[in-house]
């Protein structure tokens, strides 16, 4: 570095400029590339802080992408804890499998039996043709006997039932109601509040 006892200032008041006297640089070298550098900085300083940034940005982005494509080195203790897991994992998709097809051999059962009642009714159908009967009435006969058979409850007559309204009721007469009769509405305008 330069020392300040070297350098002279004069003043002059006529011209109203000021001169700087320098003295005899010892290291020419370094000082000019000082110069050059700091006017580098000084004009494209912030270009080169956001570039500087960027490339260190883009060396981060590739070190973990290079560390993500090569896989740590497995021990043995990893690879028995990975063949385990498999096992246990073929273990219970077999035992969903084996239920998944429990279930199918059951409903095609239900499904082999529903055909095979709508293969019987079919037939039921067309003997009670054959004899002349309506086959609507044969099918509604062949159903309540099944349902009779099937079912134990014993079934109410109908005069046992209580009508829950007298006899005399008539919805359009407005009479006998609750809160539910027809007003008519109020004249004027509506005060709303």
């Amino acid at each position: 570095m330069a020392e300040v006892d070297d350098i002279e200032i004069t003043d002059v008041d006529d011209d109203m400029s000021y001169e700087v006297e320098k003295g005899p640089i010892k290291n020419q070298d370094l000082t000019s590339v000082s110069i050059i550098v700091g006017e580098i900085l000084s004009q494209y300083g912030w270009y080169m802080l956001v570039l500087t940034v960027l490339v260190y940005l883009l060396i981060q982005y590739l070190s973990k992408k290079r560390s993500s494509q090569s896989p740590p080195p497995q021990t043995e203790q990893d690879a028995v804890l990975v063949a385990r897991k498999q096992l246990a994992m073929e273990a219970s998709r077999k035992r969903m499998q084996e239920e998944l097809d429990a279930k199918a051999a059951i409903f095609r059962e239900k499904q082999r039996e529903q055909e095979e009642e709508k293969r019987r009714q079919k037939i039921e159908i067309w003997e009670s043709m054959q004899l002349g009967k309506s086959y609507k009435g044969a099918a509604k006969a062949a159903q309540a006997t099944e349902e009779a058979s099937s079912s134990q409850t014993v079934l109410k007559s109908k005069t046992d039932k209580k009508s829950l309204r007298g006899s005399d009721y008539n919805p359009l007469n407005g009479q006998g109601g609750g809160t539910c009769s027809w007003r008519p509405g109020r004249r004027g305008p509506s005060s709303g509040g």
